[in-house]
């Protein structure tokens, strides 16, 4: 007795260790094949948002698998490295060796696995869709329980073409995706290739197409489908897979790209104000991307045209960064959309700025010769 009582005390971490092991969360990520020369020649998966979302998924616990129609290794879009998160990934050896050898999705068992997640990137248009494969793991996570079906951006693409017998799976199902406005302001280059328009194919196979402002953060859970608006979603899709998996995710501190698009969320909404948001970028500039919010505010104004709270929105977000982020482009376009909703003596002041900087001369003279004449009638 004394025997069989000591080999079970011995045994207890082993069996508590296999038992563990038996419960923990497994997660299939998928990535387009499609890539070539960093998207210069055909455009890859977006490795942004495959970082952000490998990290909370590892980060909470999840057993974390890597395929691709193709299998093997893949290509990603031209990136920034210095990130913080690519930075964290690109130390990741074993993720490093995931993304280098894929596997083939024709190759896997979709019994394994709790979750999927469709990581974006332009190329998830040309090649996720149409894998049968890939169709086959989603419909079969579908038709169990307790699982989850995620993308983000452009991964939603591949629903587009699944069906439970005669019915699209996203019939009637609230989810997001990469925008018609986000495509017109961001997606020029390959969207005229594309095999269709993403927001309207998923309207069009019966989905509850929900989205915010472009760029902006937007995560949809309904049912067990999760989804990501656009690569600034990424993070908190990731999060909200780990919590639809039943665990709690861990506490992690903001990157500064999306303390950014917070603050220009906020301010969009006017529930943070400029003194505010100055304040804010004052106590630690460091949490922010003040090239990003600058390069919002300009999309805000591009985007807007007769819309004149827009306008202003626009500009807010230019001027709140000026002290830190200085670019004569996004100055020259400050000082027209000024002088287009009536308000010269700004316009005029940024023009002489230009001026004697010696930045865009010829625009700012004529911008200005312009004002004169209207000035003087």
């Amino acid at each position: 007795m004394k025997k069989t009582i000591l080999s079970l005390v011995l045994c207890l971490p082993m069996l508590l260790f296999s038992q563990g092991n038996n419960n923990q969360k497994k997660i299939l990520m998928v990535v387009s094949s499609y890539g070539k020369d960093m998207g210069a020649s055909r455009p890859g998966y977006e490795f942004d948002e495959f970082s952000q979302a490998y990290l909370v998924f590892k980060n909470n616990g999840l057993t974390v698998d890597v395929a691709s129609p193709k299998g093997g290794k893949v290509e990603s879009d031209e990136y920034n490295k210095e990130k913080a998160y690519n930075q964290e990934l690109l130390k990741d050896q074993e993720a490093l060796q995931l993304l280098n050898t894929t596997r083939t999705t024709a190759s896997i068992n979709p019994m394994e696995y709790d979750a999927i997640y469709l990581v974006g990137g332009k190329g998830a248009m040309f090649d996720l869709p149409f894998d049968p494969s890939l169709q086959d793991i989603i419909l079969n996570l579908y038709n169990r329980d307790q699982t989850v079906i995620a993308s983000v951006c452009h991964g939603p693409a591949v629903f587009a073409n699944v069906k439970n017998n005669d019915d699209y799976i996203i019939n009637g199902v609230a989810l997001t995706g990469f925008t018609n406005l986000e495509e017109e302001l961001f997606g020029k280059k390959w969207v005229k290739e594309f095999p269709f328009s993403l927001e309207t194919q998923l309207k069009a196979r019966g989905a509850d197409f929900k989205q915010t402002d472009f760029m902006l953060s937007k995560v949809v859970v309904s049912g067990k489908f999760v989804t990501g608006q656009n690569p600034f979603s990424t993070a908190k899709s990731a999060e909200a897979v780990v919590q639809s998996l039943g665990l709690k995710p861990v506490t992690r501190e903001l990157y500064a790209d999306e303390n950014s698009v917070l603050l220009i969320q906020n301010i969009l909404d006017e529930t943070l104000t400029t003194l505010k948001a100055e304040e804010l970028l004052a106590k630690d500039i460091s949490n922010y991307d003040m090239p990003l919010i600058a390069v919002y505010g300009y999309y805000k104004i591009l985007a807007s045209e007769d819309d004149k709270n827009g306008l202003l929105k626009g500009i807010e977000l230019v001027e709140l960064t000026a002290p830190y982020f200085f670019n004569e482009n996004l100055q020259l376009l400050l000082a027209k959309t000024y002088a287009s909703i009536g308000k010269a003596e700004n316009a005029k002041k940024i023009a002489n700025e230009l001026i004697s900087k010696e930045l865009l001369v010829e625009q700012a003279e004529s911008l200005l010769e312009d004002l004169n004449t209207k000035t003087d009638h």
